[in-house]
Parts: structure tokens; C-alpha cells; sequence
């Protein structure tokens, strides 16, 4: 075994002390600032439906229009990767989980929408349209129609709509504690935000209805819509966005981007409002580094190029639309808008896609970490972190299956789950010296 080192020290016990007593208020900042990713499925995209227009059959409707779109102008995976420039290898896998996907659970995320989608109406009209809403949420989630997450994106919080704003939210939130409860899966979305205040207003309603109905305190999170250059950059130069997060008091569940209306805000031309404009690049960047350790998810926006029209139109549309969403994977964008049925083949196609064709290289890179057997990349913790969470990402979607993930990297979900979500609390000064490479 080798002479044993002696080990020395100099510093006494009380040094360490102090620096821990001088560091106790930055540990707890961090905490409260900084938990780290919730560990949640995030959902790939957002569909908004007008809050008119929602039905019992929204999402069953949305899938069997995909379908019809895939039957019409792509019939088979070889059609469908000739669009896409799908190479021969994916093209069936991809292909065949598309068409599942769609024929099981074809929407994730689906908002009905009372603002820009829904428009001004007499308050009676409004007030029934949110209160059906309700109902009609209620009941999807208990005849197991309901997408994972569902939830309404009300009027802003800006003085016009206001009181507006509010009253939709108390009736679709009293419409769902009237039927049994908030579920699970609610999500909401506050629009055209300017200012932190307004997110703190928000916080305030939430926390002021969870009084009123005897709910857990925080139980009741929002989305922040960026749509607005002042919600990116204040008149004093920093970032409003990262005031924002703060001002939710930790119910902020996720940024998302508004291209058309954050755009024109910037003055971008009508013809160049798209979600890969530098403009909306610099947007979300900031929006990624603001959120980055908070718990707080960004979402990609949308793109206005329908699917519609004859085959070679919406071959067109398809292609722009799967180019847009493989790109914001690239960049860590997991999440985006679609405002129509034929836009979810592309969206399931690129997703899986992305998923599918790098299955392989990170399980073997996350095996190696594993096994501490090395390689020909030295990995350490947080790239492990960003192997797990890109494999725990595709299980979620259906892009992988368990059984093939376990297969090549000899872990289980439980296993992966360790890599992605280490909670900063638990780290200690061993841990890290035993994760390091």
C-alpha cells in the first residue's frame, strides 16, 4: 500500500467556523434563489385555443386533424423524411411514434386562451366562457381526456383589463375549487408584462385566493409571458426578467416567449417577425441565464406559418416549422407555442428526432460516467447532469422508451433521476470530492 502521508493543517476549527457563520445568509440566498430544476415533466409545447372555442373535444379534435394532415401529406415515414430531410435510419422510428403519439395524447400543454386569441367581449359572455371553462377542465381530468397540463392565460394585469383580468381568474379558479379542487396539472400564463410589480400583484391574487379557499400556501403557480422589451431590459439597464422571477415569491413556473408581440415591440417588421430573429435571440438568452437555477422554465414562442393550402404549401410550412423547433432544442429551448392541429407533426417529428438520434453517444458517455470507466471524453457531475436530463426529457415525451434507456446505460429512471436533479442542500464538501472525475 505505500508509507502513509502524514497530513497537516494549520488552520484551527474556529476559521472554518467563521467562514461558515459569515457565509450562512449567501447559503441561504442561494437556496431560496437558486433550488435547481423541480424535477417535473416539461411539456414540449403550448397550444392556446380561444377560450370560445375550447370544447370537451379540443384535444381529441386537434389530434385527428394532425393525423388527417399526416394522412394527406405524408402517408408513409419515406414521405415524411423526404420533407424533413429525416435520414433513412429515423425515419420509421420517428415516423411510427408521431403517429401514436398523436393518436394518444397529442396535445401536453393546452392554455385556453383569454387574451389576444379571445379577444374584448361583453363581461356576461366572458364570464360564462371562463366559467365553462372550468367545468369543462374539471371534467377532462376526470374522464382522462385531459392533457398533461391545462390551464387558462388570462388578461394582463395593465389598468384597461385589469379588473377584467381578475374576475376571469377568480371564476375559473372558483369554478374548479366549486367542482372538487385545482388539478394537479393547472397551469396559468400572465401576459404582456412590463414590470415586476404586475408579478408581484399577480403573486398577491394567487396568494389572496389560496386565503379564500383554505389552500396550502404556494399552491397556486404562474407562468410569466415575456412580450415586451421592458420585460427584458429596465429603463435603468438591467434585466427586468430576473426582477420578475424574484417578485413571484417562488411561484413563477416558467418564462415564455412571445415573438409576434415582442417583435413589433422592437420594431421588427412584420415580414421578419420570426423566433430565430437576432432580436428574439438576445430575448431569450437573457430570459435562459435569468432562469438558470431557479426552477423556472423558458418556453420558445410560435411561428404564423400555417400548415394549410395544397401539399407543396404545407410541405413548406412543415419544413420551416420543424427547422425552428430543432433549433431551439440546439439551444436548450425545450418547450414552444403551436397555434394549429398540422404544426404537431412536425412538432412530435423534430422532438423525437432530436431525442432519438442522440440516444446512443449519451447513454454510452453517461454508462462511462457511471462505471468511472472513462472514455474518450472526461465527463464530470454536471455533465452527467445534462446526459440525464436529456434521456429523462425523452422518456417523458415518447421519443425513448425505458427498457431501451436502461438497456444501454445499465440505470433506471430512479438512477437517472440522481444524475439530472442533485439538490444543493444535500451536496457536501465529500460528495463533491467523491463525483469529481
Amino acid at each position: 500500500m505505500g508509507q502513509q502521508e502524514h497530513v497537516a493543517t494549520s488552520l484551527p476549527d474556529a476559521v472554518g467556523a467563521a467562514v461558515g457563520a459569515s457565509l450562512a445568509s449567501v447559503d441561504a440566498e442561494l437556496a431560496r434563489r437558486y433550488p435547481g430544476d423541480p424535477g417535473t415533466r416539461q411539456p414540449v409545447h403550448t397550444v392556446y385555443v380561444p377560450g370560445d372555442a375550447f370544447a370537451a373535444d379540443t384535444i381529441r379534435s386537434w389530434g385527428g386533424q394532425a393525423l388527417a394532415a399526416l394522412d394527406e401529406h405524408a402517408p408513409d415515414a419515406a414521405s415524411l423524411a423526404r420533407v424533413l430531410g429525416l435520414s433513412g435510419e429515423l425515419a420509421g422510428p420517428v415516423y411510427e411514434r408521431v403517429r401514436d403519439k398523436l393518436s394518444r395524447e397529442p396535445v401536453e400543454d393546452l392554455r385556453i386562451d383569454f387574451e389576444d386569441g379571445y379577444g374584448p367581449r361583453p363581461g356576461h359572455m366572458e364570464d360564462e366562457d371562463a366559467a365553462r371553462a372550468a367545468r369543462l377542465v374539471h371534467e377532462a381530468y376526470g374522464n382522462g381526456t385531459a392533457a398533461p397540463y391545462m390551464g387558462i392565460r388570462m388578461k394582463c394585469l395593465e389598468a384597461a383589463v385589469r379588473e377584467r383580468a381578475i374576475r376571469t381568474l377568480d371564476i375559473f379558479l372558483s369554478g374548479l375549487m366549486e367542482a372538487g379542487g385545482l388539478p394537479e396539472g393547472l397551469v396559468l400564463t400572465l401576459p404582456k408584462v412590463t414590470y415586476a410589480e404586475q408579478v408581484a400583484a399577480m403573486a398577491r391574487l394567487a396568494g389572496e385566493f389560496e386565503k379564500a379557499r383554505g389552500l396550502e400556501p404556494g399552491r397556486i403557480g404562474f407562468e410569466i409571458q415575456i412580450e415586451t422589451s421592458q420585460s427584458i431590459l429596465a429603463a435603468d439597464g438591467t434585466a427586468t426578467v430576473a426582477r420578475m422571477i424574484d417578485a413571484a415569491g417562488g411561484r413563477a413556473t416558467g418564462l415564455h416567449y412571445g415573438t409576434f408581440d415582442y417583435s413589433a415591440c422592437v420594431g421588427v417588421s412584420a415580414a421578419y417577425q420570426s423566433s430565430d430573429h437576432p432580436a428574439a435571440d438576445h430575448a431569450k438568452a437573457v430570459m435562459q441565464v435569468a432562469a438558470a437555477g431557479t426552477g423556472v422554465r423558458v418556453c420558445d414562442g410560435s411561428t404564423n406559418v400555417l400548415p394549410v393550402g395544397p401539399a407543396a404549401q404545407v410541405h413548406e410550412a412543415w419544413k420551416l416549422h420543424y427547422g425552428l423547433t430543432r433549433r431551439a432544442l440546439a439551444r436548450a429551448y425545450y418547450q414552444g407555442w403551436d397555434m394549429h392541429p398540422g404544426q404537431l407533426p412536425t412538432r412530435y417529428a423534430a422532438v423525437y428526432a432530436f431525442y432519438r438520434e442522440g440516444l446512443e453517444p449519451a447513454a454510452a458517455r453517461l454508462a462511462a460516467y457511471a462505471a468511472r470507466a472513462g472514455g474518450d471524453v472526461m465527463d464530470e457531475p454536471a455533465t452527467a447532469k445534462a446526459l440525464s436530463g436529456y434521456l429523462l426529457r425523452g422518456l417523458d415525451c415518447g421519443a425513448l422508451d425505458a427498457d431501451e434507456v436502461t438497456g444501454l446505460t445499465g440505470l433506471a429512471r430512479a438512477d437517472l433521476e440522481s444524475f439530472a436533479i442533485p439538490r444543493r442542500a444535500d451536496l457536501t464538501v465529500t460528495d463533491l470530492t467523491a463525483t469529481a472525475p
